[in-house]
């Protein structure tokens, strides 16, 4: 059953969290990776993003203790319903970093799907379109590319969250703080290993490039 819920929009530190909750006793934490590496998970999503089937959350996050980017930050609050007694996260950066690092990375996916279309049927197209219609044409209404209306979007999103959770069960963090606020949130003690730093826009952009075509999907 899922235990805790990442609220924030990826490139937040959303893949740093899901290493840390992991390390915590939160895992397996649910990612948009573990959408990549699975047809019943895509398809789970191609059902609920695109055709609009009623999820059976607990189905969908059956063996995860927690959930952090992709899905979890668009349908939290629809999670919550299903799991009531889960902590909150909601990771935060400054708008005008976030949108520099989706746009040099996740977005140029979506650039690179709508000029060179991969072909029908296949993993790619069909990541592309379940991530064109949550995201790109679905949360940001197809208007990414206006960098103010974009990062108008990513604030409100975040004070949405604020506004929404119950402060006693909510977490504001900025990865970059390390353990300690995480671990306090939890009830939890420190670890004695550095704070995982994964997933930086250098990597990133690399995986954008092995998903556009050379390569397997995601790294090894």
């Amino acid at each position: 059953m899922v235990r805790l819920i990442n609220a924030g929009l990826g490139r937040t530190g959303t893949t740093s969290l899901k290493a840390a909750l992991e390390r915590l006793g939160y895992g397996p934490s649910y990612h948009m990776f573990d959408i990549i590496g699975s047809e019943e998970r895509l398809r789970q999503w191609e059902g609920i993003v695109c055709d609009g089937q009623p999820p059976d959350w607990e189905t969908v996050f059956d063996g995860y203790a927690s959930a952090a980017d992709g899905p979890s930050a668009v349908y939290y609050a629809q999670m919550l319903e299903a799991f009531p007694e889960a902590k909150v996260i909601l990771t935060i950066r400054d708008g005008e970093g976030w949108y520099q690092s989706t746009h040099d990375t996740l977005y140029q996916f979506a650039l690179k799907s709508r000029e060179t279309p991969p072909p029908a049927g296949s993993t790619q197209a069909r990541l592309y379109r379940v991530v064109n219609t949550m995201v790109w044409e679905g949360l940001f209404h197809g208007r990414f590319a206006d960098r103010e209306y974009a990062i108008e979007v990513f604030r409100d999103h975040n004070q949405e969250v604020v506004n929404g959770i119950d402060p006693d069960n909510l977490l504001v963090y900025d990865v970059t703080q390390g353990w300690e606020p995480l671990c306090a949130f939890l009830g939890l003690d420190v670890p004695v290993e550095d704070f995982p730093r994964v997933n930086d826009t250098e990597s990133m952009r690399q995986v954008i490039g092995k998903m556009s075509g050379a390569g397997p999907a995601f790294p090894e």
